[in-house]
């Protein structure tokens, strides 16, 4: 292993854990970061996943230093390890506070600065709340929660905490039924959201608030006790879900109160003030005035304001995400972005109360922005051909700390200020300089209704305009998912350009960052002008003297799936190899296998029997599976065994339809994969057979 120092600074390493912080069970190697042989600079599989992740950075209260993760994957173990890390907010030494098994994460500056706190892996491998001196010394274990801690905040005056673990479901076991049957598998289900993404619902998780004297966490209480339902909502739900009051006394945490059909046809999620001293609950979003997602919540420093995001529309979870202000003292609430016609991502208040600091997706790039509460005004603090994520302030100086990618280079630290960007790490540094160069150009591609489409091009090392060269269209999934300048551990564009492709990446209609009417003409409309988008950008990179139009690819994964299987019956001869994961194939089976009823709901207009309602006829009609007489290209469908938001049986159907109208075609399947490929061996396959696959009929 390596265990070189990284490019900024030598590593720190803090004094023993103290035992009941040690990794539990058998003796583990702790994963550091890899080794790897770079070969003429080229990016391969096993050199994308050697690159550190960096993620989770957190500013200390006196905005001096910033504490961030860095994941490295070990192949040969099949897994990966995230350690804590500091670096100087005006920069500086990059230090390593931690040297364990178990990964660590949700970082949180406590008792004013004096200690950072922490997930980590107790003696039984469970995963709970520790804290350590910001230079790593004096560790301890602070929780013992049965079931561990899945994500937590502590309260500013740092006595009391929030935390959330899993509970059993309410949908336990006849004891009649099941007498005398304790190794049975079955399962009985009576109503829906039996299973979510990759996991049967068995267990919920459920915020429980403790009190916390320095030392020892007790006294918890579930302050959704008997409840049903979720907090934080999953399968994506953190920290973010929670929010103490400056004062310590209240809590503002986010579920959506409902449970089987009516959970699986809604994303009406609500704001609830929890008081910490009455043990009362207040809806704040209550009623049909609030009938979409509301989520992040965040007080003002000062208590009067909690600024949240909110989208008006029921079961759609793509809508714009509006940045709403309620006066705590009256509940009235603003809209502070109604005249805008972008969205925010993730806020952050200033110190002063005064602003909002965020970012968000506009024209293909994701900046970081400042509004003023007051009246509104929107200020871009850095912009650039970057996506922005993780902002926050940085005390009281006027900076923003944030991470920052693109398509070319992972996550680093950075601090932004009026303009001026300052980076603060360079992790992946010593790769990166050895990889041979690829270039990003935006190109603005005329659609078939009149209007310009934001489009990537990524051309290959050593682009010769000259030359022919095999291109790939790139599909996106969501299906209202950016195509901005975001760095991918799978479908990454630097990887694919290093493979001697030129690849177009288009955010066609659907995509968020130009505006609401742009994103929303999706829905409803799965066959129609996001797909005559596509078509316009593959005529435009076919045109291109430099690409040989003859050996053109299409790939995508989900949404991005579902359009490679339509385009495989309408491309006419345009596309020479079509790459297809976790994708949807036959519409009609899809509305009925996903869990999450209302995401089917919404965006294919309704039910396949509705056969009065005009949008979800012309949706179910246009299905990829009514087409496959028309297929003519080869196709490699990857697809995860675990996925239950698009099943592997829709992949399997594809395959087996391909092979039956005698075309050549693969199937990769991973039983242990969901919606992702997720296993550092699994992704090196996967990567390998994606390219294979390609190299074999586009080259």
């Amino acid at each position: 292993m390596n265990k070189s120092s990284l490019a900024m600074g030598a590593l720190i390493l803090p004094l023993c854990l103290a035992s009941s912080c040690k990794e539990g069970g058998k003796e583990e190697n702790v994963i550091e970061k890899p080794e790897i042989n770079i070969v003429d600079g080229q990016m391969t599989p096993e050199v994308l996943e050697a690159l550190g992740q960096v993620n989770g950075a957190v500013a200390s209260p006196d905005g001096k230093t910033i504490a961030f993760t860095i994941k490295y994957e070990d192949v040969k173990e099949n897994k990966g390890n995230s350690e804590i890390y500091t670096v100087p907010a005006e920069g500086g030494e990059v230090k390593r506070l931690t040297h364990t098994a178990g990964s660590e994460g949700n970082l949180q500056w406590i008792n004013g600065g004096e200690r950072l706190a922490y997930l980590g892996k107790d003696t039984q491998g469970k995963m709970q709340i520790f804290s350590m001196e910001p230079d790593g010394r004096n560790v301890s274990c602070h929780s013992s929660v049965e079931s561990g801690v899945e994500c937590f905040l502590f309260s500013p005056d740092s006595k009391k905490v929030v935390y959330s673990t899993s509970i059993k479901d309410f949908n336990q076991k006849d004891s009649t039924l099941f007498a005398g049957l304790d190794k049975t598998s079955g399962r009985l289900v009576d109503d829906l959201m039996y299973k979510h993404w990759d996991e049967w619902v068995e267990a919920i998780p459920h915020p429980f608030v403790a009190d916390f004297d320095g030392a020892d966490i007790s006294g918890a209480k579930d302050i959704m006790a008997g409840e049903p339902f979720e907090c934080p909502m999953k399968p994506f739900g953190g920290a973010e879900s929670f929010a103490w009051s400056p004062d310590s006394k209240q809590l503002v945490y986010v579920s959506r109160k409902l449970k089987g059909m009516d959970y699986a046809y809604s994303t009406d999620s609500d704001l609830f003030l929890y008081d910490t001293e009455s043990g009362k609950t207040e809806c704040l979003t209550p009623g049909e005035a609030w009938p979409g997602y509301d989520t992040d919540p965040a007080f003002s420093p000062d208590g009067k304001s909690l600024a949240f995001l909110s989208m008006k529309t029921a079961k759609y979870e793509s809508d714009k995400k509006r940045l709403m202000v309620m006066d705590m003292a009256t509940r009235g609430v603003r809209d502070l972005t109604e005249g805008w016609d972008r969205w925010p991502e993730g806020i952050a208040w200033t110190p002063d109360s005064k602003q909002i600091v965020f970012n968000g997706y506009s024209d293909g790039v994701m900046p970081i922005y400042k509004i003023t509460v007051a009246d509104a005004k929107i200020d871009v603090i850095a912009d650039g051909q970057y996506d922005y994520v993780g902002v926050q302030p940085l005390g009281d100086t006027g900076k923003v700390a944030c991470m920052r990618h693109s398509m070319l280079e992972p996550n680093d630290i950075y601090v932004a200020e009026a303009g001026n960007v300052k980076q603060l790490t360079e992790i992946n540094k010593d790769i990166l300089s050895q990889l041979a160069e690829v270039k990003v150009e935006k190109h603005l591609v005329p659609t078939t209704d009149g209007k310009e489409m934001t489009c990537w091009v990524i051309l290959p090392p050593n682009f010769d305009p000259n030359k022919k060269y095999p291109a790939i269209l790139y599909c996106q999934g969501g299906p209202q998912q950016a195509v901005s300048q975001f760095w991918s551990y799978r479908w990454n564009f630097r990887i694919m350009a290093s493979q001697g492709y030129v690849i177009i990446a288009p955010n066609r209609r659907g995509l968020p960052g130009f505006g609401e009417e742009w994103n929303r003409q999706i829905s409803g409309d799965y066959g129609g002008q996001n797909m005559r988008d596509y078509f316009s950008a593959t005529d435009y990179i076919a045109a291109q003297p430099y690409v040989d139009e003859k050996k053109i690819g299409a790939i995508g994964a989900s949404y991005g799936g579902f359009s490679v299987y339509w385009l495989a019956g309408h491309h006419e001869g345009r596309f020479a190899a079509l790459v297809a994961h976790a994708g949807i194939f036959n519409m009609e089976a899809q509305y009925l296998e996903t869990e999450e009823m209302w995401f089917a709901d919404f965006d294919m207009g309704g039910a396949p029997w509705d056969n009065g309602n005009a949008t979800a006829q012309r949706t179910f009609a246009t299905s990829p599976h009514k087409f496959v007489n028309n297929w003519t290209a080869p196709i490699l469908v990857t697809v995860g065994e675990l996925d239950y938001r698009i099943l592997a049986s829709q992949g399997m159907m594809a395959f087996n339809a391909a092979k039956m109208q005698g075309l050549e075609a693969e199937m990769l399947v991973f039983p242990d994969e969901n919606h992702w490929i997720l296993k550092p061996q699994n992704a090196i396959l996967w990567q390998r057979t994606f390219f294979r696959f390609l190299d074999k009929y586009l080259k």
